[in-house]
C-alpha cells in the first residue's frame, strides 16, 4: 500500500517539477513548484520522516513560495519586459548545469559516507532518518556559516527587487 502512495507522490512530484520549469507565467510556475513541495513532504510521510515533512511545508511550500509570489508580484513583470531567451547554446549550457550539479551531488554523497559502492545503496537507517537531533546538530554546528549565506542571500534578493520596483515606479 506504501508503495501505490511512494508512485503516485513521485508521479506529482515529476509532472509538477516539469510544469514548474516549463510554464511561461511566473506564477504559475511558482504555484506548480509549490505543488512539488507538497508531494516532497508526502514522501517523507511515507519515510516517516515527519519532522522532515513537517518543515517541507513550513518553510519551503510556506515560506520559500510566498517570498516567491511577494518578489514575482512586487516586480510586475509584463511580457514586453521579458526577453526571450532561445538557442542551442542555453539547452547546452542546461545539460551541462544539470551534469555539474549530479556530479556535485554524487561527490558530496560519497564524501560524507551516505553511498555505499559495493552495494549501490544509500547507508541510511529509517531511524535516524527524520530525527529532530541528527537534523539540528549538523545544521547549527557544523554547517551554521553556509545557512547563514543562505539567509543574507535572500535577503539581499529581497533588497534588489524593492530596489527595482522603486526605480520602475519613480
Amino acid at each position: 500500500m506504501i508503495g501505490i502512495f511512494f508512485w503516485l507522490f513521485a508521479a506529482l512530484l515529476t509532472v509538477s517539477g516539469l510544469l514548474a520549469i516549463t510554464r511561461r507565467n511566473a506564477v504559475s510556475a511558482a504555484l506548480w513548484a509549490a505543488v512539488s513541495f507538497i508531494a516532497i513532504a508526502g514522501i517523507f510521510v511515507l519515510l516517516q520522516a515527519y519532522f522532515l515533512a513537517v518543515v517541507e511545508v513550513l518553510v519551503y511550500a510556506g515560506a520559500i513560495m510566498v517570498l516567491f509570489l511577494f518578489v514575482i508580484m512586487l516586480l510586475n513583470l509584463r511580457e514586453e519586459d521579458l526577453q526571450v531567451l532561445e538557442g542551442p547554446r542555453l539547452h547546452i549550457l542546461g545539460v551541462l548545469l544539470a551534469a555539474g550539479f549530479l556530479g556535485g551531488l554524487v561527490w558530496t554523497c560519497r564524501r560524507a559516507g551516505l553511498y555505499d559502492a559495493k552495494n549501490g545503496a544509500i547507508k541510511m537507517t529509517a531511524e535516524s532518518v527524520g530525527e529532530t537531533k541528527s537534523l539540528a546538530a549538523p545544521l547549527f554546528m557544523e554547517y551554521v556559516l553556509p545557512f547563514e549565506i543562505a539567509s543574507f542571500l535572500l535577503l539581499a534578493a529581497i533588497v534588489g527587487a524593492v530596489l527595482i520596483t522603486k526605480k520602475r515606479l519613480t
